[in-house]
This record gives C-alpha cells, sequence and structure tokens, in this order.
C-alpha cells in the first residue's frame, strides 16, 4: 500500500510544491478505532442521507445489491476531513456527496465545514467513458514525454477542443489548422509535466513518425522478441502490442474494421490485411499498428 502511495504523490508533486505540503495517512486515525466507534461512526450517517446519492438511489430503487463499501467509503472519506480539519475540498463531480458527508460531519463536531470544490470528470481518450487507467484510455501524468505527446495526438477534434478547455482553461484558436491546434495542445500538456525542451523533442519525434513517414529514424518503443507469446497471428499479436506497449485495449472485432481492413497494419511498410496471418518478425523489424502508433523489434 505504501509503494501505491509513493506512486500517487510522485504525480501529485508534478503539480504541487514538495515543500509546501504535508502528506498524511487515514490508517493514522482509523487504526485506533474500535469496532464500537466504527459502528457509532457509520450511524451519524443516516439512510436518507445516502439517498440523496443519485447512483445509491437508483442502484437501491432498481433492486441491485448495494455493496458495503459503498457506504462505508463516503462515511471514511467525510471522517477524514474531520481528523485533518478541512478547510477546502477538492474532487471530481462525482466525489460531491461525499465531500458533503465532511462537511456534515464537521458540523456535528462544531468545526466551521469545508468548502466543496469539484470539478468536471475528464473523457478519456475513447472520448465515451472518463479517463481511466483500467479503461486504458488515459494520459498518465508521470508518462515519458513521447508517450505523452503521442496518446494526445491520438484524441478527436472535438475531444481537443475539451481538452483545451478543460486542461488549459482555454479555448482552441480556431484560425489554427486543427492538426496544428493538437499539437500545440499536446506540446502545452507535455511542457506542463516535463519541459519545453522534453515537449519540443516529443513534438520532433512524433513528426519523425506519422508526418515524414520516417519510422526508421524515429525513436520507436522496442519490443523484445523473446518477450512475445508463441503461435500468436497478427490478429493477435497486434492486439498484444496495443494493449502492453501503449496500454490500449481493442477489441478483435475493432482491430479488424479500424486497422486491418484499411491497410493500417504494415510490417516494414508492406501492407497486412489477412489478421489469421502469421508475421515473419526479425531485429529491426518496424511495425504500424496505425496512423499514430508504431514499435520496433529487437
Amino acid at each position: 500500500m505504501l509503494a501505491n502511495a509513493e506512486t500517487y504523490t510522485k504525480q501529485a508533486f508534478k503539480i504541487l510544491d514538495r515543500d509546501k505540503t504535508e502528506i498524511v495517512y487515514n490508517g493514522d486515525w482509523f487504526r485506533k478505532m474500535s469496532y464500537e466507534e466504527v459502528l457509532k461512526l457509520n450511524a451519524r450517517v443516516t439512510m436518507q442521507q445516502m439517498l440523496a446519492r443519485e447512483d445509491f438511489k437508483a442502484r437501491m430503487e432498481s433492486g441491485k445489491e448495494v455493496r458495503l463499501h459503498e457506504i462505508q467509503y463516503p462515511i471514511m472519506q467525510g471522517w477524514d476531513s474531520v481528523e485533518i480539519r478541512a478547510d477546502v475540498e477538492l474532487g471530481g463531480t462525482d466525489q460531491l456527496f461525499n465531500i458533503l458527508v465532511g462537511r456534515d460531519l464537521q458540523k456535528e463536531q462544531g468545526m466551521m465545514p469545508q468548502i466543496a470544490m469539484t470539478m468536471p470528470l475528464l473523457e478519456g481518450l475513447d472520448g465515451v467513458r472518463k479517463m481511466s487507467k483500467s479503461y486504458g484510455n488515459y494520459v498518465g501524468v508521470d508518462e515519458a514525454p513521447e508517450m505523452m505527446f503521442g496518446k494526445m495526438m491520438s484524441a478527436s477534434d472535438e475531444l481537443m477542443d475539451r481538452y483545451y478547455l478543460v486542461l488549459l482553461g482555454e479555448k482552441r484558436d480556431m484560425e489554427l489548422h486543427p492538426m496544428e491546434a493538437k499539437k500545440l495542445l499536446a506540446w502545452k500538456i507535455t511542457a506542463r509535466y516535463h519541459d519545453a525542451a522534453a515537449a519540443d523533442a516529443a513534438r520532433a519525434d512524433w513528426e519523425t513518425r506519422f508526418s515524414k513517414r520516417d519510422l526508421a529514424a524515429a525513436d520507436l518503443p522496442e519490443v523484445e522478441l523473446s518477450s512475445l507469446p508463441g503461435g500468436m497471428n497478427a490478429l493477435a499479436l497486434v492486439g498484444f502490442i496495443f494493449e502492453t506497449v501503449f496500454q490500449l485495449k481493442k477489441s478483435n472485432g475493432v482491430l479488424r474494421k479500424e486497422h486491418f481492413t484499411p491497410g493500417a497494419i504494415q510490417l516494414n511498410d508492406v501492407k497486412v490485411t489477412d489478421p489469421s496471418s502469421a508475421l515473419e518478425l526479425a531485429p529491426g523489424s518496424i511495425l504500424r499498428l496505425s496512423r499514430k502508433h508504431a514499435v520496433r523489434f529487437k
């Protein structure tokens, strides 16, 4: 658990000033609570309050199972606000109820209730579901500059406008060509979490790979031939690389329709249109998966 927490703090300090930030662990107070104290704390959040949550209410009304952690988690988060005497709690719109529980518990403890500050949930690169590592549609703030820039370039034009607004707090310059506007968005995001020099290098690398079509000179992700499972046909290989190298999960149907049929899959500049074919790979071979994704084997 502490190892996981360390990865979160590493990412947070991309934004927060480490010298002005105090880290606390809620285990410091929950480990001291007796079972009786936990029951008394739970009793302070009423069913009426829980039903104020639209998702909880809908599940109750539909007869679907409500798991214990769905009730316990808001209470624990609310008590965290009491323990750290929070003035402001920041979270996504899906956290509003939990933050309000904290306000209620603070009032009961005679404290000034915290300010609830919520932000809109960010759509992932698929443009449908919220950005999440579990969905494989995310851009990690601690990813390499080239990976970050490349993932941002895979966003649709419609999503680009949303990212400009939510991530940068500005509107896209409509006088710029959409491709140039997307490169600027990717550059700004990469520069924010790395620096301008890294963003410049990431853009140059992307343009070498995809604008100039010079993959042989590009700094591509490398895949060890010995790491590949045996017996994979072209379809299985492409799906495996999308998921393990680019963290993108694609169904076989999507791979056939959007990658093989249009001729997007190329091995050393030769199109691969038969998903069931066996590819002859060698060190130095370059496999293009899409206009924005390619790997080199070693």
